[in-house]
């Protein structure tokens, strides 16, 4: 594995924390950790805020092309910015789906005309995205897609139901994967047929119901259409291209395991903090000194994981099975963590946010509820692991 960081790396993170230092500490609010830690409005605000000095500096999207107000960001440049980013705890962006996931795609397969309507309002946090893939009969199995697009005059026709649509609720736009040939999974084809398309979901037809999850907070929805039309200029690609334009943003979405890394072992080190202050003997059981050892080393070994997928990247190697491994390991560890901090911590975790006497502003019991969601976000665990034991350790049905 190559630890080491170029001349252009160090020159990337030494100017990427210098902005930090000068610009972080106007956004940074005592108490804030992870997605639903503030309510949607006030967290969002100040999202969007963010977004826009970063862009200001050319960090709001350093994939992007510099003519497009980005850096051209290497693989090694992604992890110093995400592992920085997680470092010093600085405020999510705004549009999140647009700028590492959907922006990409429309670089990549949008024409000029498509490129100069949606990318400067994912850039300056003008416009908020959603993603639209999954549904109620395709979750893991993304291509059992069953939302129809049916070609009329110049627009297509949409019809069904997509699920767990993280903050549509809040977007003007979206990317949205539809079946635009029915027949396909009649004919055992479920792959093909399936089109992208760009979707105003604000335009009659289209219904966006919240879901309010375990925490209290209402972060998913439900998106149905109901005879909504989505002008075939929207198409994003050729028709029945989707799957391809679906796998490439899918492609990013996984990246970034090194900054989640970076997130845990910082998470880690507070529940150390909080007790060594607020818990009398609480480090001294060996048992919990155990488990706290047990959890550096655990994150240890996912810095080393994503480490040689990082090298193997860099030397033009698949970075298999390093991926889907370290997405186990970060689905693991963030409940892993979550439960020990409860542990640690004491009856007093427990208490919700808005009690008087909740450690950390109610932060832990949040966040034991929260961290349900890696088992299944970005791939289920169940299905990782089948992954994993067909193509890697190659095990016998």
């Amino acid at each position: 594995m190559d630890f080491s960081l170029s001349p252009e790396d160090i020159a990337f993170r030494d100017e990427l924390r210098a902005f930090l230092d000068a610009n972080l500490p106007d956004f940074l609010e005592a108490g804030e950790i992870g997605e639903s830690s503030d309510s949607n409005e006030r967290t969002m605000a100040r999202r969007q805020a963010w977004q826009r000095r970063l862009n200001e500096g050319r960090w709001a999207a350093i994939n992007w092309p510099r003519s497009w107000g980005g850096r051209d960001a290497t693989v090694s440049q992604n992890v110093i910015y995400a592992e920085e980013m997680a470092r010093a705890r600085s405020p999510g962006i705004y549009n999140a789906n647009g700028i590492w996931q959907i922006g990409p795609m429309i670089l990549r397969y949008g024409t000029s005309e498509q490129q100069q309507r949606w990318l400067p309002g994912i850039l300056d946090a003008s416009e908020h995205w959603c993603q639209g893939f999954t549904e109620p009969e395709a979750g893991s199995d993304l291509a059992n897609l069953r939302t129809l697009a049916i070609s009329e005059g110049s627009d297509y026709v949409l019809s069904g139901t997509k699920i767990w649509i993280s903050t549509a609720h809040l977007a003007r736009w979206g990317l949205f994967l539809v079946r635009t040939d029915p027949t396909s999974l009649e004919r055992g084809a479920k792959h093909e047929g399936i089109t992208a398309l760009i979707v105003d979901v604000t335009a009659p037809g289209i219904t966006i119901t919240p879901i309010r999850d375990l925490t209290g907070n209402a972060l998913f929805s439900e998106v149905t259409f109901a005879g909504a039309r989505v002008s075939q200029e929207y198409r994003l690609g050729e028709e029945g291209a989707g799957w391809k334009v679906a796998m490439g943003t899918l492609g990013h979405e996984r990246v970034g395991t090194a900054g989640l890394s970076m997130a845990m072992r910082i998470e880690l080190e507070r529940i150390v903090t909080t007790a060594s202050t607020a818990v009398s003997g609480a480090l001294e059981d060996p048992a919990i000194r155990e488990r706290i050892a047990d959890v550096w080393t655990q994150l240890e070994l996912t810095r080393l994981l994503n480490a040689r997928a990082l090298t193997k990247i860099q030397r033009g190697l698949p970075n298999w099975p390093e991926v889907p491994l370290a997405k186990l390991q970060w689905s693991y560890l963030s409940q892993t963590i979550a439960e020990l901090a409860l542990d640690v911590l004491g009856p007093t975790s427990l208490l919700a946010k808005g009690s008087p006497d909740a450690l950390d502003k109610g932060h832990w019991a949040e966040n034991y509820a929260w961290q349900r969601f890696t088992s299944i976000g970005a791939g289920t665990t169940e299905v990782q692991k089948n992954i994993i034991a067909d193509r890697a350790i190659k095990l016998g049905r």
